[in-house]
């Protein structure tokens, strides 16, 4: 009880931020079309999970199992594979929540400025579209953020048990996607806090080294689990899909860095919206305040971002949102320092919290209303171009498979049936095979390329209703000697395309 007593308001602002976050984040969870990778994702958390030799499955194509092993847990008690997924990056967000909670807390020592902190994550566009997707992009912002804090707790107070929880921490984060080595890279720059004048400088500088090499250490120690894999050298070559290898990039190492430069900016804006960049300019401009604590915020979202503008071969805004997070702290800062300002001037009493209520509406009212408007509408959603034609308005969007799968599972009732897809690997056949892959009266199989109509489809329509499903826009007209009745078709976002399920007439 007298913990209850003397911890009160913050037991109470833990359950009122939560139940905002959750009350955010949950509503209509699967009003987005199922995404190509998550398709891909949760497709291999699936066979993980009833084939124990297949918990590797991830490094077929050059991925971290983590995420997959942790989807994998949940669909053991959520039945839809979609739902699952997402409700792990919702959880994964809310850590995140509470971590820029710590971080902002030890970095301003501040509680508004970490409240402000919790607000700015909620309402966030890029946070809101990460944490409701099952992507491995939420996760990755979990581990970055609570590393940070780590990190700084490190450097400061240089303690053994800080040091291995930071090492398995930061492990973790490289078990879920290579991006998260950064929050090794960038472990000496949080120096910057470091207190120089104290003495004695060597022995106390020594013992972090010591402390940081042995969190370093845990965390490769971690990450090298992979190499029980046979499958282990395919990180390499994935990697080196997205990012240009030093051996290749050294040849022209500034060609992309302008074009990358350009898009990763312009993503980063149209997330972050006219409010947030406001908070961000005016924290910066009063850089003399808390310099320090503001430099290592900054460090840790810029050098990873000219990192990714040097060296990226093939870009997406989902790359930079985790190190987007750093800003956050900055943005509450100035969103406090603002009220300060005013409530001098207008000689308001600190106590008084009409004034930040309304600086809040103000400040978040358009990010939350481009989080509002990609839950209800995503297809003209003002987020990123390039995530809204992903996601939203192209064929990588799954449109069309909720009506499918309902389709097939009324007519699987009534016997055995057999759906064809176009393509064999992403976002078919994996979401067919996803719904189906215990109905022993549903036949999936993929065919690609389809330049003449597939004889074992032909074969199957003779024995069974037989279907096929086309979404490309490379087959946007069916040739006409296709065997094929259209059934239904739903609409690829603002695109001219379709999500196409036909008949297989038998010849």
């Amino acid at each position: 009880m007298d913990f209850l007593k003397r911890f009160k308001k913050e037991i109470f602002l833990f359950l009122s931020i939560s139940a905002l976050y959750f009350l955010i984040r949950l509503p209509l969870l699967s009003n987005l079309p199922m995404f190509t990778d998550e398709a891909i994702y949760l497709r291999w958390a699936q066979i993980a999970l009833h084939d124990s030799s297949w918990r590797f499955i991830s490094l077929t194509d050059g991925k971290q199992p983590l995420f997959v092993w942790v989807v994998m847990v949940f669909m053991k008690f959520i039945q839809d594979p979609l739902i699952a997924g997402r409700i792990v990056s919702v959880l994964s967000g809310f850590f995140t929540l509470w971590g820029l909670w710590l971080l902002s807390y030890e970095l301003f020592k501040n509680k508004r400025v970490s409240l402000f902190t919790l607000l700015i994550y909620i309402f966030y566009p890029f946070a809101f579209v990460y944490d409701r997707m099952a992507l491995m992009d939420g996760m990755v912002g979990t581990f970055t953020v609570w590393s940070l804090y780590f990190s700084v707790l490190l450097v400061r107070r240089s303690r053994l048990d800080i040091a291995y929880t930071l090492g398995i921490i930061t492990g973790l984060g490289t078990l879920t996607k290579s991006t998260n080595f950064f929050s090794i890279y960038l472990l000496p720059f949080t120096l910057v806090l470091f207190n120089f004048r104290e003495k004695p400088l060597l022995k106390r500088l020594g013992k972090w080294i010591l402390l940081a090499g042995f969190s370093a250490g845990i965390s490769y120690g971690m990450y090298n689990v992979l190499r029980l894999s046979p499958l282990y050298e395919m990180i390499s070559a994935k990697n080196a899909t997205f990012i240009y290898p030093v051996s290749e990039w050294i040849h022209h190492p500034f060609a992309m860095f302008l074009g990358n430069l350009n898009g990763l900016i312009t993503w980063w804006f149209q997330y972050s919206t006219v409010s947030y960049l406001i908070l961000l300019a005016v924290s910066l401009i009063f850089l003399n305040k808390f310099f320090k604590e503001k430099l290592i915020l900054v460090l840790y979202f810029v050098l990873p971002f000219i990192a990714l503008a040097l060296f990226g071969k093939v870009l997406f805004p989902r790359y930079i949102f985790f190190m987007s997070l750093s800003l956050l702290p900055l943005m509450a800062w100035a969103l406090d320092f603002i009220v300060l300002k005013i409530e001098r001037y207008l000689s308001f009493r600190r106590s008084n919290i009409i004034l930040p209520l309304v600086l809040l509406v103000v400040f978040l009212s358009l990010p939350g209303f481009v989080s509002y408007k990609f839950m209800m509408d995503p297809a003209n959603a003002p987020v990123a171009d390039s995530d809204r034609g992903q996601y939203s308005n192209g064929s990588a969007a799954g449109w069309g498979v909720k009506e499918s799968v309902s389709f097939f599972r009324q007519q699987a009732e009534k016997g055995k049936i057999y759906v064809a897809t176009e393509g064999t690997f992403g976002l078919m056949p994996e979401a067919m095979e996803m719904y189906f892959f215990q109905n022993k009266n549903v036949t999936v199989k993929g065919f690609w390329p389809i330049n003449s109509f597939p004889k074992e489809v032909e074969d199957a329509s003779k024995k069974m209703p037989t279907y096929f499903i086309f979404y490309q826009p490379q087959h946007r007209v069916i040739p006409s000697d296709f065997p094929l009745k259209l059934l239904f078709q739903v609409k690829q976002g603002n695109t001219n395309f379709y999500y196409r399920v036909y008949q297989v007439l038998p010849k």
